[in-house]
């Protein structure tokens, strides 16, 4: 397995495309003096997979159309050995293509299908090391649904919320908006498998709530609407670590506009051109809030880390309501904007080293996968074979 190759893979089909663009740039300057080569593997907003050093640029992107036709194609691969990697594939007849044998892939997407588990899927298809939360855990904490059961059924606190899916909400919609309004105005309207505050609504009525519901329809076939939290504020905690090694941030209070953070707030109020993505948002760290509250989160933040089954680093962000102090879990993003380098540096951690340690927690994890049993040394079909297809209708 070599020891410098390092493949930071980002970008993908999704409407966080350029959120998880910087956060790869971000890593590569952080990088830039580990002594790894680093082998860009930018995937468009229409699927097409492409590398080069260029890539790694931010000033590429300010003319997309010209950094992509500049781009390779290429594909993940095996060599005759079985080695995983990365082939690309050049135009023209004198191109020849390239392998490139890898030592771990850095995933830095955001949301969609970079962070949902089926990366980690093609990752785990390869025999690849990655970075961060498995298939399982990736596609649990995409889902906000199924991510508040978990919790819910583990006596985390949740919000109460309405679950309504797209194919439901066409035949019974004065149903489902009765069901949405009993916890009382106002309400939150957010897509299931969405982060950034994409597609989220704050509504105050009916008619609002029924607009908001066929906004968040565009983005996915279901949603969740939830009592909202008053007088709220937003807390947040990154983890780092495994199911054997875990340890919490330093806590956040995001600031914004509103009270709940929209897209703007987190990635626009940066300025123009830099490449500070979430670390650019307004924030105070650490949280004004007491010490016995921030442990509270911290270990929270922790519990439900090791249930979801996460691994690498993630951020799980908390709806405190400020005249009661109740705690709720919000959601978790399980490869969240800037790596959360801003709340680890807060905590005496640097950047360059929490992406070293993301990177040997994946080889680690890559190392005890590989230890057991994957396959038997027994050609069954072989056996079967000799009774022929009649042989086979008698039984497994």
């Amino acid at each position: 397995m070599p020891q410098n190759n390092l493949l930071i893979a980002f970008g993908g089909v999704s409407p966080e495309h350029e959120v998880s663009v910087l956060t790869a740039i971000q890593a590569a300057h952080a990088l830039s003096q580990s002594g790894r080569t680093l082998i860009p593997l930018y995937i468009t907003k229409n699927g097409r997979w492409l590398t080069g050093p260029h890539l790694l640029d931010l000033e590429s992107y300010k003319e997309i159309r010209q950094a992509e036709e500049q781009g390779v194609p290429c594909h993940f691969s095996l060599d005759g050995q079985g080695r995983p990697g990365l082939r690309t594939h050049p135009g023209g007849w004198l191109a020849r293509p390239q392998w490139f044998p890898l030592e771990t892939v850095l995933c830095a997407f955001h949301g969609a299908e970079g962070e949902n588990g089926s990366f980690q899927g093609l990752c785990e298809t390869y025999n690849l090391p990655y970075t961060g939360s498995g298939v399982s855990a990736s596609a649990l904490g995409m889902d906000k649904r199924l991510a508040k059961e978990l919790c819910r059924r583990h006596d985390i606190p949740v919000v109460d919320d309405v679950w309504i899916r797209e194919d439901h909400w066409v035949h019974d919609q004065e149903d489902l908006i009765q069901k949405a309004e009993k916890p009382g105005y106002p309400l939150y309207v957010k897509p299931v498998t969405l982060g950034s505050s994409i597609g989220v609504h704050r509504v105050e009525n009916r008619d609002e709530l029924a607009d908001a519901i066929e906004s968040a329809f565009r983005y996915d076939s279901s949603l969740l609407v939830e009592k909202a939290v008053h007088p709220l504020t937003e807390i947040n905690c990154s983890v780092l670590g495994d199911d054997e090694s875990l340890r919490a941030s330093v806590c956040e209070q995001p600031l914004g506009k509103e009270e709940l953070l929209s897209f703007e707030d987190k990635y626009m109020q940066g300025e123009s051109g830099d490449a500070k993505g979430m670390a650019s948002a307004s924030r105070k760290i650490p949280a004004p809030i007491s010490n016995e509250k921030s442990s509270e989160i911290r270990e929270l933040a922790k519990h439900i880390f090791r249930l979801l089954g996460c691994a690498g680093v993630a951020r799980l962000d908390f709806l405190l309501n400020k005249e009661t102090g109740e705690v709720f879990f919000n959601e978790i993003n399980t490869i969240p904007g800037s790596f959360s380098f801003y709340l680890w540096e807060a905590s005496e951690v640097r950047f360059d080293r929490l992406l070293e340690e993301l990177i040997q927690s994946a080889k680690k994890r890559h190392k005890i996968k590989n230890s057991r049993v994957r396959s038997h040394d027994i050609n069954l079909l072989s056996q079967k074979a000799v009774k022929g297809l009649k042989g086979l209708k008698g039984g497994k």
